[in-house]
């Protein structure tokens, strides 16, 4: 059997917490980038978790908990007496996942910044209820907010969220933070659903990512369940002209 080598594109001291959210979460992000940018090899192994446990100073529950959310999700396997390696095809994952936009402008090597445009506790608003299909009398928060990429609105969010189904949502400090990590990290969804649509650039979208009215923007829709419960619907605009999807697929056999 062939041993797969240790990956050596990026060090164990390299790895580092950014300090946003809970340690297993910054554990996954620090072990998640060096295999999507491709410093980390398909079929290398990763450190093992008693050393990332020393070098994080933390559980090694925590640790395991990292490392099975990226193998639930197709970046790690674990094999037998050989340890946790790259998937074969972490490269290759579906372009619609769910993961922080922070990340994302990370990777692409520019600061991220974030402004929080609007934030309301609505009840009985039978339109944005039917947006999330939920009753008219259910509590829903209201959110609208800017990723900055270099200084440069990079996507504008527009998201609802069901209270009841995240109750601690309403004590988030979204002034500072944006909503979408802290609901990964506490909401647990079983399922969620992808749409996406061209659509021009109202006088409110035009304004918040600062492209001209009626510009063609990439619209991204994104709901997501806890079991039956509607967690939350997000609809994420992006200038057209700045951002593409990219996806790589295979005949099925």
């Amino acid at each position: 059997m062939d041993i797969p080598s240790l990956s050596d594109d990026v060090t164990l001291e390299q790895l580092q917490l950014d300090g946003s959210g809970p340690v297993w979460l910054q554990i996954r992000r620090a072990l998640a980038q060096p295999i999507l940018n491709g410093k980390w090899r398909p079929g290398a192994r990763i450190p093992a978790e008693l050393d990332l446990k020393e070098h994080f100073q933390t559980s090694r529950m925590t640790v395991n908990k990292a490392i099975q959310s990226l193998a639930a999700e197709g970046l790690l396997q674990r094999r037998r007496k050989i340890g946790t390696v790259v998937s074969e095809r972490a490269q290759e994952r579906p372009v619609f996942e769910i993961w922080n936009t922070a990340d994302v402008v990370a990777r692409a090597g520019a600061e991220y910044g974030y402004r929080l445009l609007e934030r309301e506790v609505v009840k009985d608003d039978q339109d944005k209820a039917a947006l999330l299909d939920v009753s008219r009398s259910t509590r829903l928060l209201w959110l609208r907010c800017v990723h900055m990429s270099d200084g440069r609105p990079f996507q504008l969010e527009e998201r609802l969220v069901n209270v009841d189904a995240a109750p601690g949502i309403t004590c988030h400090p979204l002034e500072t933070v944006p909503p979408g990590p802290w609901l990964l990290a506490h909401v647990p969804w079983t399922q969620a659903e992808h749409t996406i649509m061209a659509r021009e650039a109202g006088e409110a979208e035009a304004d918040a990512l600062a492209v001209p009215l009626g510009s063609a923007c990439l619209v991204v829709e994104r709901r997501t369940w806890n079991g039956d419960v509607p967690v939350t619907l997000a609809r994420l605009w992006h200038p057209g002209a700045q951002h593409r999807l990219v996806g790589r697929f295979e005949p099925a056999r």
